[in-house]
């Protein structure tokens, strides 16, 4: 086409072509997500992946570029719960622990996200940290999921020293890190895969541990979350 001079090209949206993009970007991704929990990384190709979408090798090239840019996509998606391009700090339910008005509520909201996230992205999360030893590429996202995972400690430790609610004795920074092992995907995996738990008790010990081990006065004259829970010892 020839553009008079002066004049730009308009761009050509058509709902239709970009719902139907959509749609191949999400079987991509719930073949990858499947066959990355049955085979794990290294056993999981680009054409198996294809394959299994229905589409071919450069639709999925064109689409994530290399096998470890679609596993981080897959996690991404797990974490969230969906494709949409929205940050998980940016989401209704941060804003809505963000007013939450005591320390029990906010954990409780917080807790409510992290397990079922833990439920659909610990798996691949491992793939990548176990795959990362030996691979450059999965060593980057095994960096980028622990520098999301601090940034997410980071936030919950803020919001509960805004409520007033941390512990004298317990400094911030320490807070963070507790925070950061206890969202540990492996600490979920061995207690959910070796333990038994299920996802209602895990969710319960999160909140419940955070507040017992952070939240003033919390713990006083109550049992350990840490005990009396499946599989503890």
């Amino acid at each position: 086409m020839v553009v008079a001079p002066g004049r730009t090209r308009r761009s050509y949206r058509s709902p239709q072509r970009e719902a139907r993009a959509r749609a191949t970007r999400q079987r991509v991704l719930r073949a990858a997500t499947s066959l990355f929990g049955e085979r794990g990384y290294a056993g999981t190709t680009i054409r198996s992946v294809a394959g299994r979408a229905g589409v071919s090798v450069p639709t999925v090239e064109a689409l994530f570029g290399t096998k470890g840019r679609l596993l981080k996509a897959a996690i991404d998606v797990a974490i969230a719960g969906d494709d949409e391009p929205v940050p998980m700090l940016a989401r209704d339910w941060a804003a809505a622990a963000t007013r939450a008005a005591d320390p029990a509520s906010f954990l409780s909201i917080l807790a409510g996200v992290l397990a079922p996230a833990q439920s659909r992205s610990s798996g691949l999360v491992l793939s990548a940290f176990e795959g990362a030893r030996s691979d450059l590429e999965l060593a980057g996202v095994a960096a980028q999921m622990s520098a999301q995972r601090v940034t997410m400690a980071t936030w919950a430790v803020a919001r509960l020293a805004a409520l007033g609610a941390l512990r004298a004795e317990v400094g911030e920074d320490e807070a963070v890190d507790t925070v950061f092992a206890i969202m540990e995907p492996a600490v979920f995996d061995r207690l959910t895969r070796q333990r038994g738990w299920t996802l209602a008790p895990y969710q319960d010990w999160i909140a419940r541990s955070l507040r017992w081990l952070f939240v003033a006065d919390a713990g006083r004259g109550q049992r350990s979350p840490l005990r009396g829970r499946t599989g503890s010892t």
